[in-house]
This record gives structure tokens, sequence and C-alpha cells, in this order.
């Protein structure tokens, strides 16, 4: 529970007191206690506390912990750093058994404050349903934050888009035999149950087999689970008002087909639905915010599962565009499903440009890490509006390129297209174009969040470990600018 004050009143049973280096060194400070402001200066004075970014000092002041936190100098402080140490600060030990918070800021400005909401939202999330020690699953979830600073309607906004992150986390941080096709039908029909601005489209197995969606049926036909892709359109704007659409690689599973993953790769595969979890964060965010938009939202499901049905390295199988496609590698699947998804919407609802997110490739990852996640697009000017987003909400991306040379890295002697290209060359690039060859030339943007939609052992950011919810809040800062 996050609330506003406007002026620091030191009467939680905790506060976390932020303190710039200018602050201490011209001995100003954002608040009125003039006993607090004496600790302050006292500690500063012995050199036991100094400002320096992440330090942390507490003091005992009236039965209470003031909790200093040191965000080192402005001019030098970005949005990861900020938001970094104020979550240091709240997951302290010092605060491990405390659920009565300020939150203190050396500056009340959005900048400073929509860092403080993500840190607490964000940063202190943790997947938790399966622990079950009542400690542990207590700690976070308890706790009441009173941030100081007059409220506004663009922190209740920043509060309902980490919201809609976290949803997206839940999803792709639960089993994979638990999120299946017929759980985010569930999620998708709660969000937008009641709502008379949407329609809803689910084709099942047996719609895609009457319409043709071969690429996603082929993924899917050694699984006992039910292949869906679900659309939402979500009429917001005027009749003439153009629609963007959204689309997310939901497979739920991915063992990597006949092409099997290794030990050490299988483990985390339940996340590779991240791109359909991105999508219905952004879908709960919209319909929250009630965004005076035209969006379609399409999550393409599908289990990569094994066994005597297994679609075959070799095979050729028709996509709903029409176009044949050659499997080179069942492990290259995610774009099969998309393929389809992207024919089928743009052919049936005619958006004015298409958005993707797909866990796709390694071959991202081993090009940006895990920090940044890869765009690529045959429209500069959504690129441009797409990556302002990505830096304004600290939903890092990086453009790759998208050139005419690629169709070649994709032919196939056999059909009209490979799902893979040439062998150890730039994967990443051949799985963007072969999206692109199912786009119609309609302004399309891909995003690859193979790198940055989970965490594993260690922390990333301001995250811990497990999804990350990549791209909700990007999507959803494009959507409310655009």
């Amino acid at each position: 529970m996050i609330k506003f004050y406007p002026t620091a009143k030191f009467d939680r049973d905790a506060a976390i007191l932020m303190i710039s280096k200018e602050q201490l060194d011209k001995k100003r400070f954002e608040f009125s206690n003039d006993a607090i402001k004496s600790e302050i200066l006292s500690l500063s004075k012995s050199g036991r506390f100094s400002a320096d970014t992440d330090e942390l000092f507490p003091i005992n002041w009236s039965g209470r912990l003031i909790l200093t936190l040191g965000i080192g100098k402005s001019e030098s402080m970005t949005p990861t750093a900020f938001r970094i140490s104020v979550r240091k600060a709240l997951l302290s030990s010092y605060l491990k058994k405390i659920s009565d918070i300020e939150i203190i800021a050396h500056l009340q400005i959005p900048f400073i404050i929509h860092g403080i909401i993500e840190a607490v939202i964000l940063g202190t999330y943790a997947w938790k349903k399966y622990v079950t020690d009542e400690k542990e699953t207590k700690e976070v979830s308890s706790k009441a934050y009173h941030i100081v600073a007059s409220p506004q309607k663009s922190y209740e906004e920043a509060m309902t888009i980490c919201e809609g992150v976290n949803a997206a986390r839940d999803l792709v941080n639960d089993n994979a035999d638990t999120v299946t096709s017929d759980r985010l039908e569930r999620v998708i029909k709660d969000i937008v149950r009641d709502r008379k601005n949407i329609l809803l489209e689910i084709l099942n197995r047996k719609d895609m087999e009457t319409r043709g969606l071969g690429l996603h049926l082929a993924v899917n036909q050694a699984s006992r689970k039910e292949p869906k892709l679900i659309i939402v359109k979500y009429h917001g704007a005027t009749k003439d008002s153009d629609y963007t659409a959204l689309i997310g690689k939901g497979i739920t599973f991915d063992t990597g087909g006949l092409n099997l993953k290794p030990t050490g790769y299988m483990e985390t595969m339940r996340t590779d639905m991240s791109g359909a979890a991105a999508v219905i964060g952004a879908l709960k965010n919209v319909v929250a915010l009630n965004l005076k938009k035209n969006i379609i939202f399409a999550v393409a499901i599908a289990e990569n599962a094994i066994g005597s049905g297994s679609f075959k390295p070799g095979d050729v199988f028709k996509s709903y565009s029409g176009k044949t496609v050659e499997i080179g590698n069942t492990d290259a699947e995610g774009r099969l499903v998309l393929a389809d998804a992207i024919s089928y919407v743009n052919k049936n609802y005619k958006p004015a440009r298409i958005i993707d997110f797909a866990t796709l490739t390694g071959a991202c990852v081993i090009a940006l890490g895990h920090d940044y996640s890869g765009l690529m697009s045959n429209n500069e000017d959504l690129v441009k509006k797409l990556l302002s987003s990505a830096e304004l909400t600290d939903d890092r991306a990086w453009q790759l390129p998208i050139y005419p040379e690629l169709k070649d890295h994709v032919k196939s002697p056999i059909a009209d297209i490979k799902n893979t290209g040439l062998k150890g060359a730039a994967g990443a690039l051949s799985a963007g174009e072969f999206l692109r060859q199912f786009t119609d030339d309609t302004p399309w943007a891909h995003f690859d969040i193979a790198g940055t939609a989970f965490v594993q052992e260690q922390g990333r950011f301001y995250y811990g470990h497990g999804a990350t919810g990549v791209g909700v809040r990007l999507i959803t800062d494009y959507l409310i600018r655009n």
C-alpha cells in the first residue's frame, strides 16, 4: 500500500530519509525537523555519514528508526541507480520487521517520486506463491509506505502501471502446467469482463485448422494442451482513429521440440511466454487507465512439447499467409506462432502498426546481454517513439538493423522461407527478418526480450530473482503518449 503526504511527519515506525551530497555540504534539507537535522550534521562531522551512493546509517529518534540513505551527487544520479538505492534501503535488515514506513525524498519532483514508486512496487516484488514459511510470505506484502509528496495523477498512473508489470511477472514466474492457454484465457477474460468497448476473439485448435494457421498448429502438435490465439479489440478512441496491434509470443513451455534443449537451458523455459505476459500486462494497464486509444492485443499460445506427434526438422508447413516454411530447427518455434499471429491480425484487423514481444533468440542475449532488449523494425518513426519510451521508463532497448540482404539468411531450397538463418551468424537478425516477411509492409517493430525477461540467481538492477515484466512500462508509456 502506498499513500502520499505533502510534508514529512516522522510519525511512522520508520522513515527512509534520502540525503544527497549537496544537501549535506550546504546543510540544506527538505524537511523541517531541527533535531534530526542536527543529528545528521553530527554524523557528517564525525565522518560516520557522508551521503555516498547507497550509504545507509540508522538513527534512533524518539523510539523510531530514521534510516538515512545516501544518494551521492544529484548531477551524477541516474534513474536506474536511484531505484537501486531506494530498493536497497527498503530491503535492508533495518526495515525487515517494520511494516509502516515513511519515505522522504531530497527533492519532491516527478522523476524522483516515480523512482520511489517503482522501487517500492517493482523492487520489493518477490515470488512467494510456493513458499510455505508464513514469515517469508508476509514480509513484503503487509508493508505500508507513506511517500512525502503532494498527490498527483501521474503518481497514481505510475502505481497502476507497476501493478500491470507485476501481474505479468506473476504469470511468467508460475508453473508451466499452471499457466496454460486455458489459464491465460481466464486471466484475459477477467481483465475485460463487463467492458462494453471490447471485443474478444479466441481461436482454438479447430478454429486454427479451419482458418489455416499451420505454423502455430505445427508447434503445438505434440502437446495435449489446447493452442490458442486470443485477440482483444479495445476501442477507446473515435471510429476513425487507427489501431495499434500488440502481439506476444506465448510458448507456455519450450522443450526445444525434437531439437531438444540441453540441461542448463531448459529449466527456465516456462518463461518463454514472457511476450504474451507483457501484452497481458499492457492490456491490464490500458483497461485500468481507460486509455482513449484503439488497440489490438493478441497472444499466440502454444506448448512446444515432444512426443510421437512432434513436428520435425526438414518438414514444410503452410502458414496462414500462404507462405510455406521449411523447419530448420524445432527450437525456432516462437517465430512460427508469431508469423501466423502477425498475418492473422494484419489481415483481419488491419492495424496501422504492429509491435511484437518475444523471448525469441539466444543470439540477442549474446549480442546485448541482459540489460537491453533488442529492437528491430521496418519503420524509423516507430523506432524513434519506442526508444523514447524505453528511455523514459528505464525499460531499456537497443535498435538492431534490418536490411535487404537478410532475406538471403532465411532462404529455403524447398519452401518459400526457412525458420532458421545462416549457421552461427546474425541469429537475432534473421529471426527478425523472418517475422518481417509476414508483415505485408505494415509499420512493424519487434522486441527480442530473451535476455531481459528473467533474472536468474543474482538480482539485476532493482529486480530480484525471477521475471521482470519487461516491456509493460515501455509499451504502456508509448500508448499513452502516441
